[in-house]
């Protein structure tokens, strides 16, 4: 896993001082090495910095050239197949070293940009071919390694982090209005927009092609998932998908270094736990839990006794009130403003494995895949009664923004929160983005399904996780998140792999023999703390106190005066968290 750069200029040439220092913002994300490249008429920079898993050699150093010269690669990612199509490509192409950066190229010089359908895994990278006078920036499908661009005064940029694009002096830190809007909606900034204007991120399973002689370009989606009706019944099913579930941790355990896993001792990471005990034999397996202090339903408690169990070795870290003090340091984390409540719990963990591990497993992608959040529950149960459902005139996109929310700002609250001068970027339509991912005429719970992959999954969950570990230099994989294993699920009726007594049913049967009854009828618990960890008031109240935003006009000191006169307000917690972003990054903002 590494940080990706590029720097492409029309006139002039690039700043090689300038282009390191933008480079060096992203060191946390490889602090194995890092690489320059430039072009004989330097006006094409590539850089990169490592973090190393195979060929630790430096054969496996970026930026990563063809043997004919013409293509350039900066690489972040696993692409899990590659000593498969490694053979595929071997009768065709002299390999130089044992890593997927190589395999990319050759690839691509076989089959061109369709290359990535083959590729399984998660990935962002930059190619630049020297023939067509082109780059392609491509994102894997479910955007679990970030990739963001900018183009504007007469320059091209892109980098794994927006905090390396701010960092250059020649591009405008604008704020955008009305991606600022949208994170009050959403908990985060959906794609394409970012908090800055004219700073852009590539969407998941999207490439963006871009012709250098003008900066020309065109996003293209690559890849879509489609709905179907098939029928097995869930124990063939669940037999099936549990030997596909250990193909993938085994590729996802592929190392020349030990790896480890998160553990909360949910369904998912205890899966993943035992799984990959099993597979990797080679070294001693390391779990990583987050608890929170004097909480009678803290999580280290199930980890324990699924440890206990199957004899593996878990580290912890408590938290506690004074954690959120973390809260100043997430805005260097993250980049961009993001609600969601387990950002500082994200980050402890991540930070505690790093001290064992360089890479982890974690369960993201298990939920989405097979109806296991309480909305898609809901949401299923009301449209199984479909009288009532359309008696009550259910909707998805409302009944989806609301369960979202978490403290919720429709357009009369964005009236109240911002100065009157914003009012023009209030969208009318706050639902913009759910809006634009809703298959309304898709099988119910394939809808929601659908939405939270693209929306809670693809926009707020993956960016926390990518941005919690790369900080600690610690790799994360996500062994649900196989294309293979959605468009399959997408293919099926949901009575294949739903079961309202027994959750995520595919996951539950390979669990139902290897673990306590205790942790079989534990019901399902987000990555949160208690309530009362969140809801002091006298912590909002202390982090509102000199505002920078009303300071500048921008929120309104009444409405945050009436805030404070309710005792559970989720809006408080998005406030602070676009306070402290707006403090930290506030200097950078061209007057």
């Amino acid at each position: 896993m590494c940080g990706i750069l590029g720097q492409i200029v029309l006139t002039n040439r690039v700043d090689a001082n300038s282009f390191l220092r933008m480079l060096n913002t992203l060191e946390h994300r490889g602090p194995d090495g890092q690489g320059i490249w430039m072009s004989n008429n330097q006006q094409v920079a590539f850089g990169h910095r490592r973090l190393s898993f195979f060929d630790l050699t430096e054969n496996g150093k970026q930026p990563m050239h063809s043997n004919d010269g013409y293509l350039h690669l900066t690489y972040n990612g696993e692409i899990y197949n590659f000593q498969a199509l490694k053979k595929e490509l071997e009768a065709e192409y002299s390999f130089h070293s044992n890593c997927d950066s190589e395999v990319i190229l050759a690839a691509y010089r076989q089959w061109g940009i369709s290359c990535i359908s083959k590729f399984e895994g998660m990935f962002s990278f930059a190619l630049f071919d020297e023939q067509l006078n082109e780059v392609f920036l491509v994102r894997d499908r479910f955007g679990i390694k970030p990739l963001y661009y900018s183009i504007q005064n007469n320059q091209f940029l892109f980098a794994s982090e927006l905090k390396a694009m701010v960092e250059c002096a020649d591009v405008e830190k604008r704020l955008n209005y009305g991606a600022m809007m949208d994170f009050f909606v959403y908990r985060y900034i959906p794609s394409p927009k970012t908090i800055w204007q004219d700073m852009y991120k590539v969407p998941p399973a999207h490439y963006l092609r871009v012709k250098l002689s003008d900066f020309s370009n065109s996003l293209v989606e690559y890849w879509t998932i489609q709905v179907g009706d098939e029928y097995v019944g869930k124990e063939v099913f669940s037999e099936a998908y549990k030997l596909e579930l250990k193909k993938s941790v085994e590729a996802h355990v592929q190392a020349d270094v030990p790896i480890g896993s998160f553990l909360s001792g949910g369904f998912d990471s205890s899966t993943l736990a035992i799984m990959g005990k099993e597979i990797n034999q080679a070294h001693e397996w390391q779990t990583f839990t987050v608890g929170f202090e004097n909480w009678e339903k803290s999580e280290d408690q199930f980890a324990d006794l699924l440890c206990q169990q199957h004899q593996i070795v878990n580290k912890k870290v408590s938290l506690n009130k004074t954690s959120l003090d973390d809260l100043d340091f997430m805005p260097n984390v993250y980049d961009e403003p993001i609600a969601d409540i387990s950002i500082i719990p994200t980050y402890a963990v991540s930070k505690l494995a790093r001290k064992y591990r360089k890479a982890v497993l974690s369960g993201e992608g298990a939920d989405e895949l097979f109806l296991g959040y309480h909305w898609q529950k809901e949401w299923v149960l009301e449209s199984a009664n479909s009288w009532e459902f359309w008696r009550k005139k259910k909707k998805l996109v409302p009944f989806y923004s609301q369960a979202m929310s978490m403290g919720n700002f429709d357009r009369q609250e964005l009236m109240q929160l911002f100065h009157p001068t914003l009012h023009e970027h209030i969208p009318q339509n706050v639902n913009w983005f759910y809006d634009s991912h809703a298959k309304e005429h898709w099988p119910k719970e394939k809808a929601i399904q659908y939405l939270d992959m693209k929306c809670f999954m693809g926009e707020l969950v993956l960016t926390k996780i990518d941005r919690a570990s790369m900080a600690n230099s610690l790799e994360v994989r996500v062994p649900f998140l196989t294309h293979q294993a959605f468009e399959k699920v997408f293919q099926h009726r949901k009575s294949d792999y739903f079961d309202l007594e027994k959750p995520k049913y595919p996951i539950y049967s390979f669990l139902k023999n290897r673990v306590s009854m205790d942790l079989l009828a534990r019901k399902k618990q987000g990555f949160v703390g208690p309530d009362d960890y969140y809801m002091d008031l006298s912590f909002y109240k202390e982090a509102l106190k000199d505002s920078c935003l009303i300071a500048d006009g921008i929120i309104s000191s009444a409405y945050i005066d009436q805030q404070f006169s309710e005792t559970y307000n989720w809006r408080l917690w998005k406030i602070v968290v676009f306070e402290k972003w707006y403090a930290h990054w506030r200097k950078y903002i061209s007057k």
